[in-house]
C-alpha cells in the first residue's frame, strides 16, 4: 500500500518525512476518545506545514477520488476525527505556530496545530486572553476545537468558540483555499461563512489558519463551592442564579460518582458524602466578593448542605484542578468498574434550558436504574451543559446495550426538556441519527445541500454528521 500511485504522488509533492505509512502511526491515528464508535484504517498519514501542502493533499485525493480525514490532537469525544478505511488522514499537528498577536486590535491569528493552553499562554504575556477553554485544553487543538466548536468551564459567562474566531483560512475540496470573515471589531459584508464552518467537524474543509479575538486578561476570581443532598437541588441552585441575573464566570456541577472517582484518582479532600458539587467562581473585580456572597446565598435556598469559599488562589486553583480532571479519573473508574480492565465509558453531551436543569438531573437517575447502569455526571452547570457518562463492560454485549440504550433515553430526554443532543462535542459519528431528530428533513436537506456544493464528491470526513 505504501507504494500506491496515490502515496507516491504525495511522496513526489511534500517529501518522504511529511508521508507516512508506518502501520504503528495508522493505527495510531484511526480514532479520538470517543468509546464503542467505529474507525478504519487510513492509507497513509500526512502531516503537512503549510496551506500549500494541504492543497496539495486535497488536489491528489481527489484526483484519485479517496477520502480526506482532518485531524488535530484527536482529543475529540463523538469520533468526529475517525478514519475510513483507505483515507488520507491530514494530520494538522505541525502547523503550530502562533503567527501574530496584535494587542491594539486584540485578535491573534494561529495555524490549526497550536494547542489551547500554548495559545493562552502566549498571549498572556502581553495581557491578554482566549476565553474557551475545554477540558482537553492542554493537549487539544485550536483547529480542531474550531471544527467542534468547542467549550469548556468558561462559557457560562465567556461564550463558546465561535463568538471567538473572526476569520478562517479553509482549504475546500476542489484544493482552492477560501478565505473568510475578517479582522475589524466589526464587519457584515456577505455571508457569514466563518460561521458555517465553526463546528462542521471537517466535512466542509481542511482549516489552515484561524484568526481569533481575544480580551483583556480578567480580574483575578474568588471561587466558592456548594454541597447538596441532591443532584435536582443542585439544578435548581443553577436556576436561581440565573433568575437571579447574575453571570458567574464559572458553574460546574461534579455528581456522587464522578467525586468518588476523582478522589479515588487524586485525594484532595474532596467530599465524597454527598450526592453534588456545585463550583462557582466570580471574577468581577471589586464586586467580585459581593456576587459570590450572592451565588452562596442562593445555593443554600436552594438546599445546599454546606458553602465554603476558597481561602486563596492556590486552594481556588486545586478546586478547579479537580474539575479538570474528571474525565481522567472516570475512564480510570470504568477501567477497573469490570474484570479484566474491560470498562469503557459512552460519553453523552446534552444541553438543556437552565430551567429544565433539575428534571434532566432527576431523567438521568430515573434511567440509570432502569437501564441498570452506572451513570456519572458532571458539566457546565452555569449554561444547561451536561454530560452523563454511561460506564459499560466492553467485553459483554448485554452491558454494551444496556449502555446504549441509556445512551439513546438521556438525549431523548434531553429534546423533550427543550434541548439539544449535542452542547460542545459535535456530532461525530454518535449522534447522526440524533441530529437528524432534532432538526428535521428541511434542516437535513439544507445541510446535504450546503455539503453538496462544497463537496460535490463526498470525499471530507465522510459519513460524519449525517
Amino acid at each position: 500500500m505504501s507504494g500506491s500511485p496515490l502515496v507516491n504522488d504525495l511522496r513526489a509533492a511534500l517529501g518522504d518525512d511529511t508521508v507516512l505509512t508506518d502501520p504503528d502511526l495508522l493505527r495510531l491515528h484511526r480514532k479520538d476518545e470517543a468509546d464503542l464508535c467505529e474507525a478504519g484504517t487510513p492509507l497513509v498519514v500526512v502531516r503537512p506545514r503549510s496551506t500549500a501542502d494541504v492543497v496539495e493533499v486535497m488536489t491528489i485525493a481527489g484526483r484519485y477520488g479517496v477520502p480526506v480525514v482532518p485531524q488535530g490532537a484527536r482529543t475529540g469525544l463523538a469520533g468526529a476525527a475517525n478514519a475510513v478505511d483507505g483515507a488520507v488522514v491530514v494530520s494538522m499537528v505541525a502547523m503550530n505556530a502562533v503567527l501574530e498577536i496584535d494587542p491594539v486590535s486584540r485578535i491573534a491569528v494561529v495555524q490549526p496545530g497550536v494547542v489551547n493552553a500554548a495559545l493562552s499562554a502566549a498571549v498572556a504575556k502581553q495581557g491578554l486572553w482566549y476565553p474557551p477553554d475545554p477540558g482537553s485544553w492542554e493537549m487539544s487543538t485550536i483547529g480542531g476545537n474550531v471544527s467542534t466548536n468547542a467549550g469548556g468551564m468558561c462559557c457560562v459567562k465567556y461564550g463558546v468558540t465561535t463568538e471567538y474566531v473572526l476569520g478562517l483560512e479553509v482549504v475546500l475540496a476542489s484544493g482552492e483555499v477560501l478565505r473568510t470573515g475578517r479582522r475589524t471589531a466589526k464587519g457584515v459584508a456577505g455571508y457569514d461563512l466563518t460561521r458555517l464552518f465553526v463546528g462542521s467537524e471537517g466535512t466542509l474543509g481542511v482549516i489552515t489558519e484561524v484568526t481569533v479575538a481575544l480580551r483583556p486578561a480578567p480580574p483575578e476570581s474568588l471561587t466558592m463551592v456548594a454541597v447538596f443532598s441532591t443532584t435536582a437541588a443542585a439544578g435548581r441552585a443553577v436556576a436561581r442564579i440565573a433568575e437571579e441575573g447574575l453571570t458567574p464566570s464559572l458553574l460546574e456541577l461534579i455528581d456522587r460518582t464522578y467525586l468518588r472517582a476523582i478522589e479515588a484518582y487524586r485525594p484532595m479532600g474532596l467530599r465524597t458524602d454527598v450526592e453534588a458539587l456545585l463550583l462557582a467562581s466570580a471574577d468581577t473585580g471589586s464586586q467580585a466578593a459581593g456576587d459570590l456572597a450572592r451565588l452562596a446565598e442562593l445555593c443554600e435556598a436552594a438546599g445546599a448542605d454546606e458553602v465554603y469559599a476558597a481561602t486563596d488562589a492556590v486552594e481556588a486553583a486545586a478546586l478547579l484542578q479537580a474539575r479538570r480532571l474528571g474525565h481522567a479519573a472516570m475512564e480510570k473508574f470504568a477501567r477497573e468498574s469490570f474484570p479484566a480492565g474491560n470498562g469503557g465509558m459512552v460519553i453523552d453531551d446534552v444541553a438543556v434550558p437552565r430551567a429544565a436543569l433539575a428534571a434532566l438531573l432527576d431523567g438521568v437517575a430515573r434511567i440509570a436504574a432502569e437501564c441498570d447502569v452506572t451513570i456519572g455526571v458532571v458539566g457546565h452547570a452555569g449554561d444547561g451543559n451536561m454530560h452523563p457518562n454511561i460506564v459499560v463492560d466492553r467485553a459483554d454485549p448485554a452491558s454494551l446495550e444496556r449502555g446504549r440504550r441509556a445512551f439513546d433515553e438521556i438525549i431523548r430526554l434531553g429534546l423533550e426538556l427543550g434541548g439539544t443532543c449535542t452542547g460542545e462535542h459535535g456530532v461525530g459519528l454518535l449522534k447522526r441519527d440524533w441530529l437528524a431528530r432534532e432538526i428535521g428533513p428541511v434542516g437535513m436537506r439544507v445541510h446535504q445541500a450546503i455539503k453538496a456544493a462544497l463537496d460535490p464528491a463526498g470525499l471530507l470526513n465522510p459519513g460524519k454528521v449525517f
